[in-house]
């Protein structure tokens, strides 16, 4: 433990969020973790027996948010590299290929991300000619924004030995499938140690200074691979900054596989293990054609699959979970862990706590089985603001009735379904307040859901995802996990009168929230404390 990690802190003259006291104005951090929470008039016995009081002029503490589904390393690549995710046109985006391309001339692949052609007015990707002219026929990988396809320049391909034979390759039409992950993996495989940390570095930085005090990498080897896992499992432990929880997305057979998991350092085999692909490169799995391309996606993983692992992983005291978008990717996998709670027993599938990442498309009975099974869902509510209401891409790809079915979050809370949110970063940007907006203000209205369960999700619902249910939340014997905000007047919010207002009388003693309004100013972190050490002070503060 630190010499900071020792120190007790007495904060005050704030507000302090805490089901404790939710009138809180103060609280005391001592070893690491919340020692006491209460009220300015109390605070004043503790103030000559600690080693620092700090003056919150007002600002509000919360806990630090966790952001359930993390690519860190790719999150860190977009950051530093060429983003795409605000151009345009396509010319414009390949006007920035050509910029990116001549400010990089040492970079042995070229590395993009963030392209979506469902937002320009060509309505198409660029073709490989049109990249080869604008790199001057260097390698560049260019995943689209969902990262489920790609467009490459010829010099990449050739990189990749037999490539034009696998599945997904498409001479004129971005990569998918096999040839997708054999090009990533090249494209990958360039990026230098140095250029890895850096790009790590640069990523938990961004998520620190936006109040995360948790990740959770998705890792696999369909994704990344273990050394860009361990890397980062490693600089986490290292250097101050967010704490990194490791899944990695590989099949588990039996008790060997599931060793390996954990020398890995991962606490689980979930995450991106890939039940099917992403609606907008058309691989979601779907029980009914798309509206606009005459076939139903893509299945990696059935139910027979998605019941050999879970039961594999439960016998062997490990977390499972799976990628699953499409209503019949979801359908796989509630068939597949019913299944195997049947072998190993209800209680032990629930008491694992197996994951289901994104779980977009889900009917009622599907919510039910989720309840029942104690999955959890660990969701991406930016998804819906990037890509839901009447005339988004999702409208599209699957007609506006089916569209709106999606995300269900009201259905999913009401059933008793455990909801952890995220990012999936780089696919949406690290954002938690505005994430917490877009479940609030869904574009559908009866999938809304309160400020406060919103809340919830990003800060203790990643923590429950874990295993964990006494972290997440400022009260006594918790982790010192917490972000101070300057925030303007404190609400309880509901969007709408579909959501209960049970809660919003002051009376009733809940604590307030900053007011998400879409339009209103978000609130801005001040400082971030992971296990009561300082990862982040906003400059000049």
């Amino acid at each position: 433990m630190t010499e900071s990690e020792h120190r007790t802190v007495l904060l005050r003259g704030g507000d302090v969020h805490s089901p404790a006291d939710p009138f809180a104005t103060a609280m005391v951090v001592e070893r690491g973790h919340v020692a006491w929470v209460g009220s300015e008039g109390a605070a004043d016995a503790f103030a000559s027996g600690v080693d620092e009081v700090v003056d919150l002029e007002g600002a509000l503490v919360t806990p630090a948010f966790t952001d359930a589904h993390v690519h860190t390393t790719a999150t860190g690549l977009a950051l530093t590299g060429l983003d795409l995710s605000g151009a345009r046109t396509l010319a414009e985006a390949l006007e920035l290929v050509r910029a990116h391309s001549a400010a990089r001339p040492a970079d042995k692949v070229l590395l993009g991300h963030g392209w979506d052609a469902a937002r320009w007015p060509e309505r198409r990707p660029p073709s490989r000619t049109e990249l080869d002219e604008a790199t001057g026929g260097r390698p560049l990988y260019l995943p689209r924004v969902d990262v489920h396809s790609a467009v490459v320049t010829t010099a990449l391909l050739d990189l990749v030995p037999g490539v034009t034979g696998l599945s997904g390759h498409h001479p004129d039409q971005p990569l998918t499938g096999a040839a997708h992950h054999a090009v990533r993996a090249a494209a990958h495989a360039a990026v230098t140690p140095g250029q890895r940390a850096e790009a790590q570095r640069a990523a938990l930085r961004r998520a620190a200074s936006l109040g995360i005090g948790t990740v959770h990498e998705c890792a696999g080897p369909e994704i990344s691979d273990e050394d860009d896992f361990t890397a980062l499992l490693a600089l986490a432990a290292e250097e101050p900054g967010p704490r990194v929880v490791g899944y990695w997305a590989e099949a588990v057979s039996g008790e060997k596989d599931a060793r390996r998991i954990r020398e890995l350092g991962a606490i689980g085999a979930a995450g991106d293990l890939f039940v099917d692909g992403s609606l907008g490169s058309h691989t979601a799995c779907l029980h009914e054609p798309y509206a606009d391309a005459a076939h139903t996606g893509t299945a990696h993983l059935d139910a027979a699959a998605v019941a050999a692992h879970v039961t594999a992983c439960t016998e062997a005291g490990l977390q499972a979970g799976f990628h699953a978008i499409g209503d019949a990717a979801v359908g796989a996998v509630v068939d597949g862990v019913r299944a195997a709670a049947e072998k190993v027993g209800p209680a032990r599938v629930r008491a694992a706590r197996h994951r289901v990442e994104h779980a977009e498309m889900l009917t009622p009975e599907a919510i039910a089985a989720f309840a029942e099974l104690g999955l959890t869902a660990s969701v991406q509510p930016a998804f819906d603001a990037a890509w839901g209401g009447e005339d988004g891409m999702y409208a599209e790809r699957l007609g506006a009735e089916r569209a709106r079915t999606l995300n269900p979050y009201a259905a999913m809370l009401r059933a008793g379904v455990p909801l952890a949110f995220g990012s999936d970063s780089p696919v949406t940007p690290l954002d938690p307040w505005g994430t917490v907006r877009a479940a609030a203000f869904h574009r559908t209205p009866e999938h809304r859901i309160s400020v406060r369960a919103g809340f919830t999700a990003h800060t203790r619902g990643g923590w429950r995802a874990t295993g964990r249910d006494d972290a997440g939340v400022l009260v006594p014997g918790a982790p010192a996990d917490y972000a101070v905000w300057r925030a303007d007047e404190l609400v309880v919010q509901a969007p709408d009168d579909r959501v209960a207002r049970w809660s919003t009388d002051p009376r009733s003693g809940t604590p307030g929230l900053p007011d998400l309004t879409p339009g209103a100013d978000l609130p801005v972190c001040l400082r971030t404390v992971v296990s009561g050490r300082t990862v982040f002070v906003r400059p000049n503060e």
